[in-house]
C-alpha cells in the first residue's frame, strides 16, 4: 500500500475507528494528487445562478414556512465543535511573553497587525460581554479588574481568562463562550442560537427542535449548561425545546502524512489520523433524518435587535425551499404517469430556468426515455437554498459556476483551496466574485415519496481539502474531507438567494465582538419590509409551474 505495511496493531486500529484498508489507500492517493482541481467558469451574480425576491413576494413564502414550521417539518442543525482558541489566537500570542503596553503600543505604530488587534481588545475590554464575569472572578481573589488594568498586569488577567485559574475560555468550545449583552445579564452563542430558532423552527404545540454537533470532551458542559438556562428560555419563547447532540464519527477521520506523502504514526506507533473537517459532519445529517433542515454556523448569530430581519429571512428562505420542494415533487409525479412528450417542453423549463441545471450537448438526440431517466434523475435528489450577502470582504467562499471533467456546469459554493490560484484566468474570475457564503441554508432531504435521500450519493469525493499543520514541532499535512457546504453537497439541487448582508453577524475573532452589530442598541429604526424592498427590482428568476 504506497510502501505502507500494515501491521495487526495497525489492522485492529482501523477496524476500532471504522475505516478500511482501501479506505486509508484511497486517502493516502488524495495527497498526491495536485490541488485546486475545481475549474471556475464565472462567478455568479444576480440575474446569472443568484436570485433576488421582491417585496410582494414574500407573504407567498412566510405564509409556506409557517405551514411547515406549524407541522413540525423543521429542524435547526448548527455545526459547534470548534473551539474558542481560535477566537482568542491574539492574546495567546502575547500571553506568557507580554512586553507591556509601552512596547504593544510602539509595534502597533509599526503596523504589527497582532499588536494593534491587542490594543484594540485591552482599550475595549468593558465593552465584551464577559467583562463582568472576568471581574467577579478577579474580585473573589482580591485582584480588582480596574487596577490591574491601570498597573499594566495583562498577564495576570489574560490568565483569568484564558486558563483554569478563572473563566477557562481557552479551552471552552466557542458555542459556550458569551457573546452578547443585554440587561438582565448576557448570553452565549449557544444561547442565541436557541431563542433564533423558537421564532422559525417552532411547530404548532410548540416544539423547537434543534441539533448541535459537539465535540466528546464537551459533551457534560453542553448538557449542564443547557439543563441550567432551559427553565426561563422555554418560558420566554413560551416554547418546548427538543435538542439533540452527536459526535463526529472516527470513522470520518483521515491520515495524516509527512511532507513526503508517507503515512505518520505517534510516539505509541499507531497511525496518526485527524479529524476530516466538517465535511464528516454529513454522517451526522444522515443519521438526523431530518426533513427541513436549516443550517447554520454556532458563530453566525445576531443578538436580539437584529433578530428580526435575520428571522424574517429565514422564514422567507424557508418558504422559498417548500414551494421549489413542491414543485420539483409535481413534476416528478407527473413524469411518472404523464406523456413524455406533452411534459418535456414545460419540465426542460423548469430544470434549466429554477434549477439551474445544464443540459449534455447530446441531450437533443437522445431518445424519450433517456430523456425521461435524465430529468428523473436530477429531479430526485436533496435540494439546497443558500442565503449569499454582498461580498464585503469577509473570508470564506463563495459562489460560482464550475466546470466539471465530462463537460458539464453546475452550481457550486466553493472554497479558495479549491482553486488553483496562481493560475491567473482562476485568480481573476475568484476576484470578481460579488456574494459571499455566511452558510446560511435551508435543506430538503426526502424524496417525492417521502423517504430519506442517503446524503453519502451525491457527495463529490475529489472536492478534498489538504492543509499543513504542526504537531510536536514537526511539520505534516491533513486531509480535510470534502466540506460540507462545498463537496459534500455537490450533487444537491442548489439554488442561491441573496439576503442583505445585515443577517451575516460572523465572529471569527474575539475583537468581532465590538462591531456594532454585536453590541447593545435599542430596537432599530427601520421597517423591515422597507429594507427587503431595498434589494432591487430585479424578479425572482423561479418560474415554478406546479
Amino acid at each position: 500500500m504506497n510502501g505502507l505495511v500494515l501491521t495487526e496493531m495497525d489492522r485492529h486500529h482501523l477496524e476500532c475507528i471504522g475505516i478500511n484498508e482501501t479506505q486509508l489507500k484511497r486517502q493516502i492517493d488524495l495527497f498526491r494528487q495536485p490541488q485546486g482541481g475545481c475549474r471556475l467558469r464565472r462567478a455568479c451574480t444576480v440575474g446569472n445562478g443568484i436570485s433576488r425576491i421582491l417585496p410582494e413576494e414574500n407573504e407567498k413564502y412566510l405564509q409556506l414556512h409557517g405551514e411547515a414550521e406549524k407541522s413540525g417539518r423543521f429542524i435547526k442543525f448548527v455545526p459547534a465543535s470548534g473551539a474558542a482558541t481560535r477566537l482568542f489566537k491574539v492574546l495567546y500570542q502575547i500571553y506568557g511573553s507580554y512586553p507591556g503596553k509601552e512596547e504593544i503600543s510602539r509595534q502597533a505604530v509599526q503596523d504589527d497587525r497582532s499588536a494593534r488587534e491587542f490594543l484594540l481588545f485591552v482599550d475595549n475590554m468593558k465593552h465584551f460581554p464577559f467583562y463582568e464575569d472576568l471581574k467577579e472572578i478577579l474580585n473573589r481573589q482580591g485582584l480588582p479588574l480596574e487596577a490591574l488594568l491601570r498597573h499594566d498586569r495583562m498577564e495576570t488577567i489574560l490568565a483569568y481568562l484564558l486558563t483554569e485559574r478563572g473563566l477557562n475560555y481557552g479551552s471552552l468550545p466557542k458555542a459556550l463562550v458569551k457573546f452578547h449583552r443585554y440587561g438582565e445579564g448576557s448570553r452565549t452563542a449557544l444561547e442565541e442560537h436557541l431563542e433564533e430558532a423558537a421564532q422559525y423552527v417552532q411547530d404548532a404545540r410548540g416544539v423547537c427542535r434543534l441539533h448541535f454537533t459537539i465535540t466528546q470532551m464537551h459533551e457534560a458542559k453542553f448538557r449542564q449548561f443547557v439543563q441550567g438556562i432551559m427553565p426561563r428560555l422555554a418560558l420566554r419563547n413560551r416554547a418546548t425545546y427538543e435538542i439533540g447532540f452527536s459526535f463526529q464519527e472516527h470513522s470520518t477521520d483521515t491520515i495524516a502524512v509527512d511532507l513526503d506523502n508517507n503515512p505518520l504514526r505517534n510516539k505509541y506507533g499507531r497511525l496518526l489520523f485527524r479529524p476530516g473537517g466538517h465535511g464528516a459532519l454529513l454522517a451526522n445529517m444522515n443519521r438526523l433524518h431530518g426533513d427541513l433542515v436549516y443550517i447554520k454556523n454556532i458563530d453566525n448569530v445576531a443578538p436580539d435587535h437584529r433578530k428580526a430581519l435575520v428571522s424574517l429571512w429565514n422564514r422567507i428562505l424557508g418558504g422559498y425551499l417548500v414551494e421549489v420542494e413542491r414543485a420539483v415533487r409535481c413534476f416528478v409525479g407527473r413524469l411518472l404517469r404523464e406523456d413524455f412528450a406533452a411534459l418535456s417542453g414545460e419540465l426542460e423549463a423548469f430544470v434549466r430556468e429554477t434549477l439551474r441545471i445544464h443540459f449534455p450537448e447530446a441531450y437533443g438526440k437522445w431518445a424519450s426515455g433517456e430523456k425521461r431517466n435524465f430529468l428523473f434523475n436530477k429531479l430526485n435528489r436533496p435540494i439546497r437554498v443558500c442565503g449569499m450577502v454582498p461580498n464585503r470582504g469577509e473570508p470564506g467562499g463563495g459562489p460560482f459556476w464550475v466546470k466539471h471533467p465530462n463537460g458539464t456546469t453546475s452550481l457550486q459554493i466553493v472554497e479558495s483551496a479549491q482553486v488553483n490560484l496562481a493560475d491567473l484566468q482562476q485568480q481573476a474570475v475568484w476576484s470578481s466574485s460579488t456574494h459571499f457564503n455566511p452558510v446560511n441554508l435551508v435543506c430538503s432531504l426526502r424524496d417525492f415519496e417521502g423517504k430519506q435521500f442517503d446524503l453519502n450519493r451525491y457527495v463529490d469525493e475529489e472536492a478534498v481539502f489538504i492543509s499543513r499543520k504542526s504537531k510536536n514541532g514537526k511539520q505534516l499535512k491533513a486531509l480535510e474531507l470534502p466540506g460540507l457546504w462545498n463537496g459534500s453537497m455537490a450533487h444537491w439541487n442548489t439554488i442561491l438567494v441573496e439576503m442583505p448582508a445585515e443577517t451575516f453577524s460572523p465572529v471569527k475573532t474575539i475583537n468581532d465582538l465590538l462591531r456594532p452589530e454585536h453590541q447593545p442598541e435599542q430596537q432599530p429604526d427601520f421597517d423591515l419590509w422597507q429594507l427587503t424592498a431595498g434589494l432591487g427590482s430585479l424578479r425572482s428568476e423561479a418560474k415554478l409551474a406546479c
